[in-house]
């Protein structure tokens, strides 16, 4: 069976763009989010092996759902996603439970080796 992934972006083109990538290497895409809060909602309804997590977003951001999401389910796995320059916040992400980090614009075999040893 298809390992799962839920992703979460404000930019439709990058969820779009990731989700391309993902499906194409074998993964089922099994929900979007395009805020922290809809994330955390997503992953309690569908409880996917692997979130993708833009950092900045509208109303609840990525390091605040994450922070969320791993309260509930300590085991979750989540890979952040940041553009150049927000190495603070991956580092913030990485302390608060983030498995790995994906920099923007997304270089596909990046996106597939962190999300293969997130998952291994």
């Amino acid at each position: 069976m298809a390992k799962t992934v839920l992703i979460v972006d404000d930019a439709v083109f990058m969820r779009m763009k990731l989700k391309d990538i993902l499906e194409k290497n074998g993964y089922e895409v099994v929900g979007e989010a395009q805020n922290g809060q809809e994330a955390f909602e997503k992953y309690q309804a569908v409880h996917p092996d692997l979130v993708t997590m833009d950092i900045t977003m509208p109303e609840v951001d990525g390091l605040e759902s994450l922070k969320m999401i791993k309260a509930a389910d300590a085991s979750a796995k989540v890979v952040m996603c940041s553009a150049m320059g927000q190495q603070g916040m991956v580092m913030d992400a990485i302390r608060a439970g983030a498995v790995d980090f994906i920099v923007k614009p997304f270089d596909t075999d990046r996106v597939i080796k962190a999300v293969d040893k997130a998952l291994s």
